[in-house]
């Protein structure tokens, strides 16, 4: 798998959010406040090959022993599912379930 670091400020293209980057070698890629996506790495992160460049929606989270909580992205326009490890100022209060609290 291809890693690409690549601190980057964007616009959420959800909610319109500006995102800084988190630095300290962490990369973002997802809004913290709707943590809505963009599918824009196809083979690993930082790549930016995916051609269909959709909006990819939190559906849930999930803890995983080597990485810690996950966010499950789902792209709105070719259906890929990504899971994506969560940041410390991600706003998880939209899911319900009590352990997804970080």
């Amino acid at each position: 798998m291809v890693f690409i670091p690549r601190e980057e400020a964007f616009t959420c293209g959800h909610c319109g959010v500006h995102v800084e980057p988190l630095g300290a070698g962490t990369y973002r890629n997802h809004c913290p406040m709707c943590l809505w996506s963009r599918h824009v790495d196809e083979h690993g992160p930082g790549d930016r090959a995916a051609l269909c460049k959709g909006m990819m929606e939190p559906e849930s989270v999930d803890f995983r022993s080597k990485k810690g909580w996950m966010i499950i992205h789902h792209c709105t326009v070719c259906g890929k599912r990504q899971p994506n490890k969560c940041a410390p100022d991600d706003s998880l209060s939209h899911f319900s379930t009590a352990g997804s609290q970080h």
